[in-house]
């Protein structure tokens, strides 16, 4: 194992501690893709022992940030072209219907809005790269929450995780969140405007962009 640093951790709750951390470090960078997870010796470095490593690893295996092997045990998932496409396939094809969804019910009055707005200026203000990333899920969750499918939600939500392993991916070896947040704010100032279709296209755009500017043509774009 490298000698990436993983901040020790102290009770209360151990395995949700853990899961805190290593989830950071895994979005920052600080435990890359392909990274060997030992137990024992993440145990040692943060200060506890293997039962909240191993309850933490299986959470984030079952999140898709890592991945388990009987022969190499845990490691942190490899992005590529595969896991990118299947990610940003299924969000393009579920993510701009519900968010034009969800601007038909509500019009510019939800508090979704709001809460999409306090996550892009939360964004603005981060300098960590996970932290940019939380708020950056934080803004796209509040644009299809009031789609009124929890099923669609649920899908949507289930995503989220590995969408922010392709986002840190990304922005670890092309910084673009400053382009991003301008495509943000475009799509947030159409939902506000009550206009669902624009809205819709606008972050359709948005993700497809990103997509083929690191991974080639999205399939559904």
């Amino acid at each position: 194992m490298s000698n990436a640093v993983v901040p020790s951790v102290a009770v209360p709750s151990r395995t949700e501690a853990v899961l805190d951390a290593l989830k950071h470090a895994i979005l920052t960078g600080g435990l890359p893709p392909g990274q060997s997870l030992v137990e024992n010796e993440l145990a040692t470095q943060m200060g506890v022992s293997k039962t909240p490593v191993r309850e933490a690893l299986k959470t984030l295996a079952g999140a898709g940030l890592v991945t388990m092997s009987p022969y190499k045990g845990a490691t942190v998932r490899t992005v590529d072209d595969v896991l990118a496409h299947s990610v940003y396939d299924i969000r393009l094809l579920l993510e701009p219907e519900a968010l034009r969804r969800a601007v038909a019910a509500d019009g510019s009055a939800s508090a979704h809005w709001r809460s999409a707005a306090d996550a892009l200026d939360r964004a603005d203000q981060c300098t960590d790269r996970a932290d940019r990333s939380l708020a950056n899920r934080d803004f796209h969750r509040a644009l299809y929450l009031g789609c009124g499918n929890e099923l669609m939600v649920g899908i949507l939500d289930g995503l989220r995780d590995q969408t922010a392993l392709v986002s840190a991916v990304v922005w670890n070896r092309t910084p673009s969140w400053e382009q991003e947040a301008t495509e943000h704010r475009a799509i947030l100032d159409a939902v506000l405007a009550g206009s669902a279709e624009r809205a819709a296209t606008l972050l359709h755009s948005h993700i497809a962009a990103f997509v083929e500017r690191n991974f080639g043509k999205a399939r559904t774009s």
